[in-house]
């Protein structure tokens, strides 16, 4: 009976001692999800005080792009510097052309110049739709002599198969070189008009005589009309030293 009591009471104390470390697994369990919940819990609090230092960074930095492109628009309207368009595309006028001077020019008595065709009243080169922007006298001398020298590169696509390039290149080229051409024919002094004139006369022509040969893609004409323009070309460059 002792030892059946000794057995009976190590039955109740075995259930207790599992019921012990049962209680101590649930106690481990609820502490580690509850320092999980607490590091969740802080990731959370810091995260709006993220977000609030983002959200006004990037709010300033909008304000300052906007305040600056007021600023930039303001000050382009006001110099007229030709960069900022606030609309469409402005279409260029040709001054120094014979049906521009027919209308304005037809009741004075001084001779003004004349870079169009005398037959067409125009360039047959001339390319539409581009914005051809204002950058001032020495700005277009500039470019005039830029796009001369990159014409005279175009020598080494003269090659049937790449005629059609060949041609968009050099209208596009002779396009700018054109209303440059008459805007500066209008701002030098008048003793340097006619000599601009003569020189952008001989130029235009050829370039016309040029894409004529480039249109029927005759290789051999091409290369003689060519080496005309190439040298106009170089006279340009050094006139617009």
């Amino acid at each position: 009976m002792a030892q059946l009591a000794n057995l009976h009471g190590a039955s109740e104390t075995l259930p207790s001692i599992f019921r012990l470390q049962g209680d101590l697994r649930r106690t481990r369990k609820r502490v580690t999800i509850i320092g999980f919940l607490s590091k969740k819990t802080e990731q959370i609090q810091d995260q709006p005080f993220q977000a609030t230092r983002r959200s006004a960074a990037i709010g300033l930095a909008s304000i300052a792009i906007v305040g600056n492109s007021g600023i930039g628009t303001a000050l382009a309207e006001d110099n007229g510097n030709g960069w900022w368009l606030d609309g469409p595309l402005p279409v260029p006028t040709i001054v120094n052309s014979s049906a521009y001077n027919s209308i304005i020019f037809a009741a004075t008595l001084f001779m003004v110049a004349d870079i169009a065709n005398k037959e067409t009243g125009t360039r047959s080169f001339l390319k539409k739709g581009l914005y051809i922007a204002n950058v001032g006298t020495k700005g277009r001398m500039l470019r005039l002599k830029k796009y001369a020298f990159d014409l005279i590169a175009l020598e080494d696509l003269m090659d049937k198969d790449a005629w059609n390039y060949f041609r968009k290149y050099l209208r596009l080229k002779s396009t700018f070189m054109y209303y440059d051409f008459d805007e500066l024919i209008s701002a030098v002094p008048v003793d340097e008009k006619q000599p601009l004139t003569d020189l952008a006369n001989r130029f235009f022509d050829s370039v016309e005589k040029l894409e004529d040969a480039v249109k029927i893609r005759d290789i051999s004409q091409t290369e003689s009309c060519y080496k005309d323009t190439k040298v106009l070309l170089q006279e340009v460059m050094d006139r617009m030293a």
